[in-house]
């Protein structure tokens, strides 16, 4: 496929994007993403001008580090066409969408994703909008059974497991409504509070103490910091 000055294969950018809890709840991949991007752009002939990735980046807004750059090189221009591999990797609102699209086409790109079911016609464009739409109450249903659910659990006495874990000295039941002692490292609770208060110690003592134990930190290694351990100490009392 040769650009339109005849001087050789049209540019394309490729996008991908995944929120965290994409990632936490269905382990959604950029590199999957990428990877059927990239096997795309070489079927179709395209050069891939460079690949944008926003990792852990919501689709409700258009302010994201990735997508900023994606249109700072469609304003550069010379790019053909903008690929993502869902539409809603773009945007989840039907609106920012459309604006997006006619963004890139004042500099001469096209927005297509993988998954479009039209065309560039306007009746192509119609039946997207439209799947867009659908696409959104749906989103909204399983949002508002979610917060029933949650709601739910809260009046039986149950917990919502959160994607950040239970507090430290602490885990899931297999059923995950509820929290059991994890000994191991409530021992390590313990000695906290023991140095805390019975001892008077600072933080930064404290610190010091349990790396020089090499007890491991919650979030690996050995490196304690003073506002992991306040942080943790507090969402126990």
């Amino acid at each position: 496929m040769t650009s339109s000055n005849g001087r050789g294969p049209k540019k394309a950018i490729l996008y991908a994007r995944v929120s965290t809890q994409e990632q936490v709840e269905k382990g959604y991949s950029l590199a999957q993403q990428m990877e059927a991007l990239r096997e795309h752009a070489f079927r179709e002939g395209y050069e891939v001008l460079e690949e944008v990735v926003d990792p852990g980046q919501s689709g409700a807004s258009l302010e994201r580090p990735g997508l900023d750059r994606v249109r700072e090189l469609v304003r550069e221009g010379d790019v053909a066409i903008v690929l993502a591999q869902d539409r809603d990797r773009f945007a989840r609102e039907p609106a920012y969408h459309y604006l997006l699209r006619r963004e890139f086409e004042e500099y001469g790109a096209r927005m297509r994703a993988l998954n479009d079911r039209g065309d560039n016609s306007s009746e192509g464009q119609l039946t997207d909008g439209i799947l867009d739409q659908l696409a959104k109450f749906e989103r909204a249903k399983t949002a508002e059974r979610t917060r029933r659910g949650k709601v739910r659990k809260a009046k039986e006495g149950k917990i919502v497991a959160a994607s950040t874990g239970p507090a430290f000295g602490f885990a899931f039941n297999e059923a995950r409504d509820g929290y059991v002692i994890y000994e191991p490292r409530m021992r390590i609770v313990r000695d906290i509070f023991h140095m805390i208060a019975e001892e008077s110690m600072p933080l930064t003592s404290v610190r010091s103490a349990l790396e020089a134990r090499g007890v491991p930190a919650p979030g690996g290694g050995r490196r304690w910091f003073r506002s992991t351990i306040q942080d943790n100490t507090e969402r126990l009392l």
